[in-house]
């Protein structure tokens, strides 16, 4: 069971990674506590030597893929039906406040994302990632490696192709 001290240290780390995946503070705020309330419900399946944040960080992005997939789903019934939904255009000041960093981590997938803030800014191995988000280790090093290239290629602008001269 976790306790309450242990949940109080990752809660900042578990909202950081939710904000990254949603890009809207109040949706990765509904995520943290989606996945804090599943978390708490199931906490009896969780292995007693495993590590907590690793579980808990698991447990929020299934719960953000899922809330993906219902959400193409729910789009595809109001496109069937006929309704559209309408943009919603960011605030001048978030806007204004973006850095570019961010604004380039912004423009990656959100599988390449998770990659890259797990590792990065959460500090997590390459095999507790792997463990997160339920994939082999040598993907996990694959992907964040066409993670890295993706975002040097959005600072830095395509690479030029190189040309080969013909030797005779």
């Amino acid at each position: 069971m976790l306790d309450d001290a242990t949940l109080h240290a990752l809660l900042p780390a578990l909202r950081r990674f939710a904000r990254s995946l949603t890009r809207h503070d109040a949706s990765a705020d509904d995520l943290v506590q989606s996945c804090l309330e599943r978390a708490l419900a199931h906490g009896q399946s969780r292995h007693p030597d495993g590590d907590p944040r690793a579980w808990l960080f698991t447990i929020l992005y299934r719960q953000f893929v899922d809330g993906r997939r219902r959400e193409r789903r729910y789009g595809r019934l109001l496109e069937w039906l006929g309704f559209q939904e309408m943009p919603v255009e960011p605030s001048a000041e978030r806007i204004h406040l973006d850095r570019e960093a961010l604004a380039g981590l912004a423009q990656l997938s959100a599988e390449q994302r998770a990659l890259l803030l797990l590792i990065a800014v959460e500090g997590m191995s390459y095999r507790e990632v792997a463990q997160t988000l339920d994939i082999p280790l040598g993907t996990v090093m694959s992907r964040l490696a066409r993670a890295r290239a993706a975002l040097r290629q959005v600072h830095e602008g395509p690479v030029p192709p190189s040309v080969m001269r013909v030797l005779k």
